[in-house]
């Protein structure tokens, strides 16, 4: 397929960004004065190595067609140790690679950036970094020299980024941890983004979550800036990374679809994450309990013949979740995470 020249991952492409942000077409909100009125979509899919054996999702108003099974990059390419399974993951039509600041990811992106190089106009990649100067709790208001001072911290850490991907552009860029509702609203933090969207680093613009997630996705949804959210969920509901529980009174998955069905309709595509990281620690620590998830599974998925971590994945895709996003450390992991993401729709009545 031939593609226009803003697509071949040089120059050209952020140029076209910028070109775009200068004369209003893509930017509905001024950087100097940002509303709530959604971004619009373009008006074309964005198909990127698509392979028979894979699936795909729209993801919001991105309108790239994701592979439902996204390549978690962070923790998996910390010190290269996961740069192995890369060319497997291209070659089974995974076209969305996922990664992180090395504040928080010792050396991720510069693991990715050889790969990335090779295939960039066949993948989708996406990263993100935290607000590292707040130091807030989730009730707390932000002040606006906070969120000044947190915006400056974040545009440094994305231009980090893509110093350490040997690139000049990201498909998007995530407000990582976030579980502040204030800081979601924090027009300076958004005027970050849309000044680097202006200057051709980033196209969209996302959040990711593992506490607070309720609060945050009515606040992301409100405000109408956020193209992607990547949230902490599992059959059972909300999983929270702190405490690496479920979090506490949360409503199962299938109690959630209506504040998901709400976020798809603002136009967030929804990532979902740590769908078996309830399992696995547990596992890690001689108290597995695998069979967490049972019970909320129709008869179906809980006799098929998918392992429970494949099943907890089948599930949430199946339950409001656009794609999943999975930490995949060696062959086997991979290879039985593509299983799941394929067949999922083939156990769920």
């Amino acid at each position: 397929m031939t593609r226009g020249k803003w697509e071949d991952g040089s120059m050209n492409r952020r140029r076209f960004i910028k070109l775009s942000a200068a004369v209003g077409g893509s930017l509905l909100v001024s950087a100097a004065n940002p509303s709530t009125s959604a971004p619009q979509s373009s008006p074309k899919l964005i198909r990127r190595n698509e392979r028979p054996g894979m699936k795909y999702q729209k993801l919001g108003r991105t309108n790239f067609m994701s592979s439902r099974l996204v390549f978690g990059c962070g923790a998996a390419l910390t010190g290269g140790k996961g740069v192995r399974l890369l060319d497997r993951a291209f070659e089974a039509g995974i076209n969305h690679y996922d990664v992180g600041s090395n504040a928080v990811y010792k050396e991720s992106e510069r693991s990715l950036a050889s790969f990335m190089k090779a295939h960039r106009n066949d993948i989708w990649v996406t990263s993100k970094a935290p607000l590292l100067s707040l130091r807030i709790q989730p009730d707390d208001a932000v002040t606006v020299e906070q969120a000044k001072a947190a915006a400056k911290s974040w545009t440094e850490l994305l231009d980090a980024s893509l110093k350490d991907l040997q690139t000049d552009y990201v498909d998007a860029y995530y407000l990582m941890a976030a579980d502040n509702p204030s800081v979601i609203r924090s027009e300076e933090i958004y005027k970050a983004f849309l000044d680097a969207k202006a200057a051709g680093k980033a196209g969209h613009f996302g959040l990711s979550t593992h506490k607070n997630a309720s609060r945050i996705m009515g606040a992301a949804i409100a405000t109408g800036w956020y193209d992607l959210a990547m949230i902490g969920i599992t059959p059972a509901g909300w999983y929270d990374w702190t405490t690496k529980e479920l979090e506490a009174g949360t409503p199962t998955l299938i109690k959630l679809q209506p504040l998901l069905k709400k976020a798809r309709d603002s136009g967030i595509g929804l990532i979902g994450m740590k769908a078996a990281r309830y399992l696995a620690p547990m596992a890690s620590m001689g108290k597995s309990n695998t069979q967490a998830f049972d019970g909320i599974y129709n008869s179906k998925l809980a006799t098929s013949p998918l392992n429970p971590f494949q099943r907890s994945y089948s599930y949430v895709l199946e339950h409001g979740l656009d794609v999943v996003n999975a930490d995949m450390q060696n062959f086997t992991h991979l290879e039985d995470n593509i299983v799941a993401a394929v067949e999922s729709r083939k156990y769920i009545d």
